[in-house]
C-alpha cells in the first residue's frame, strides 16, 4: 500500500485538493482511504463520506497534534492495509505552523493558499520546508504577478519541492498531483523510520494542566523573552 502525508494551514483547501486527487486515482482503478488527524473537532469526515471515501478520524484533544500523529500513524497504516487500500492519505492541519507531520521515504505534501499572504511561506516550518510537493490553492483569485511573487517566496524556503497549482473547486491541477501519488512505492511499515524533522518540544507545568499564572508555578522547559531597553 502506498502512503502519503498531506498537511497545511487550516482552510488552505487540503480536503478539496485530496478529494479532487482521489477522483483521478479512482479512475485508475485504485482504492483510496483517508486518515484525518485534527485537534478538537472536524467535519471533514462527513465530507469524505459524501464522496464515498472510507475515512478514519483521530482527534488529539489536549495533546500536541504532532505527538498524537506519530504515536498513532503506524496503527493507521496497518488499518489501511487491512482495509485493502492501494493508497492511504494522511491529512493533518498545521495549526501552529511549527508542525512536523512528514516521514522520511514517504511522499510529503504541503497545501498552502495564495490568499494567506506573501510572507506566509517564511512563517511555516517543517511541513513546508521539508515537503516534496507544495500544492498552491486559490490561485484563480489573485493576479498572475501575485502568484509569481508567492511562488518565488516558496522557492526561497524550499528549493527542492515541486510546486503545483491546484484548484480545489474545479479540480484543475489534481490530475498531475494524482500521478505523483500513484508513482510512490509501497510502505509496509513505519517502524524504525524517522520524522523528517523534530516535533515541537515542551515539558512544563502548563503542559500537564497548570493554569495559574505565577512565576512560582512555572517549571520545566521554558523560554524567556529578552527585553532590550531603548
Amino acid at each position: 500500500m502506498r502512503f502519503v502525508t498531506v498537511a497545511g494551514p487550516p482552510s488552505a483547501g487540503k480536503t478539496s485538493v485530496i478529494l479532487a486527487t482521489i477522483d483521478h486515482l479512482r479512475s485508475k482503478g485504485l482504492k483510496v482511504g483517508v486518515i484525518k488527524f485534527d485537534c478538537l473537532s472536524t467535519s471533514d469526515a462527513s465530507v469524505y463520506r459524501r464522496h464515498d471515501v472510507t475515512v478514519q478520524v483521530g482527534l488529539a484533544g489536549s495533546l500536541c497534534p504532532d505527538h498524537f500523529f506519530i504515536t498513532n500513524v503506524e496503527e493507521a497504516l496497518q488499518w489501511g492495509r487491512k482495509q485493502g487500500f492501494d493508497l492511504l492519505i494522511s491529512e493533518s492541519a498545521g495549526l501552529c505552523s511549527r508542525c512536523s507531520p512528514h516521514v522520511r521515504h514517504v511522499l510529503a505534501v504541503c497545501v498552502i493558499d495564495n490568499l494567506s499572504g506573501i510572507n506566509t511561506p517564511d512563517k511555516i516550518g517543517p511541513m513546508l520546508r521539508f515537503a516534496d510537493v507544495i500544492a498552491v490553492t486559490k490561485g484563480d483569485i489573485v493576479s498572475q504577478a501575485e502568484r509569481e511573487v508567492f511562488y518565488d517566496r516558496i522557492n526561497k524556503v524550499n528549493r527542492l519541492a515541486r510546486v503545483m497549482p491546484v484548484n480545489g473547486i474545479t479540480g484543475q491541477g489534481a490530475f498531475a498531483l494524482s500521478r505523483v501519488f500513484a508513482e510512490q512505492p509501497d510502505t509496509d511499515t513505519l517502524i524504525g523510520n524517522f520524522l523528517r524533522f523534530s516535533m515541537p518540544s515542551a515539558l512544563c507545568s502548563y503542559c500537564i494542566g497548570q493554569t495559574k499564572i505565577d512565576e512560582s508555578f512555572a517549571s520545566g522547559n521554558l523560554r524567556r523573552i529578552r527585553f532590550v531597553e531603548r
